[in-house]
């Protein structure tokens, strides 16, 4: 297959509550809170970021299904030892519901950890350097 000028650029998630969703996006993901209009956020991590679909957004006219709050699923690559990544989730007080687990990423095999954001989607922290 012939490589594609493509990269992702984006994803989109649901929250219930812009404040404590920008808390835990910033303080336990490392994302960039982007103020948008009306209280809502974007969060952004270098070249790529969340959009957020929050109380009162809808995704029509393009979303068939729009994102709902709890539904989504992402992983995140931890930059340094999968132990660092545990430890910095239980400083925030972050359950751990799965890991470290071996796991096949992007990158190939890694280590993750399981967890979820304040509406329940799951997140993923996987390292590549363990």
């Amino acid at each position: 297959m012939a490589d594609l000028p493509v990269s992702l650029d984006h994803a989109v998630i649901h929250v219930s509550d812009w404040e404590r969703a920008r808390d835990f996006y910033t303080k336990v993901i490392g994302a960039e809170a982007i103020a948008r209009p009306n209280g809502a956020y974007i969060f952004r991590f270098g070249e790529q970021q969340l959009n957020v679909h929050g109380p009162g957004a809808i995704g029509a006219p393009v979303a068939r299904n729009p994102v709902m709050p709890g539904n989504s699923d992402l992983c995140f690559r931890w930059l340094g030892p999968i132990e660092a990544a545990k430890a910095h989730l239980e400083s925030a007080g972050v359950a751990i519901e799965l890991g470290p687990v071996r796991r096949f990423g992007a990158k190939g095999e890694g280590t993750s950890l399981y967890f979820r954001d304040p509406d329940g989607s799951l997140m993923e922290f996987i390292s590549y350097d363990d």
